[in-house]
């Protein structure tokens, strides 16, 4: 089994109120997960503000679960003048158990802001 990619930057746990009737976590739950991570994960990088420009195409591979102990991984893969590129993967670690199953991913766009909320270069790491 394949290992996830990039760093562990949110953990949460699936409750009740993030599913549908059968159990099943909704999917803009999942997504807004990623989004935080990508956030905490940008703003560190960029050591302020950053804001959501874009998010790829996304598909699930399998469903969470209430219970379910979500992970999400990000790496920086690509860091423009004002912006950079997350791969963002998601893995649910199955109720009691230490079993690792990869939900989806994404590629996620996020932009540097200044105090005034224009677009501001990222410092060079």
């Amino acid at each position: 089994m394949p290992n996830p990619t990039g760093e562990l930057t949110l953990r949460t746990l699936a409750m009740p109120g993030d599913a549908n009737a059968a159990g099943d976590i909704f999917g803009g739950w999942v997504m807004a997960q990623m989004d935080l991570a990508c956030g905490i994960r940008a703003a560190e990088r960029a050591g302020g503000r950053v804001v959501t420009a874009a998010v790829n195409e996304m598909s699930f591979a399998m469903p969470v679960k209430i219970g379910d102990t979500l992970c999400v991984y990000t790496d920086i893969v690509k860091v423009g003048r004002t912006s950079m590129t997350l791969l963002v993967e998601v893995w649910a670690q199955r109720y009691l158990s230490p079993k690792m199953d990869k939900v989806t991913n994404a590629l996620f766009v996020m932009v540097a802001l200044d105090a005034a909320g224009k677009p501001t270069p990222v410092p060079v790491a």
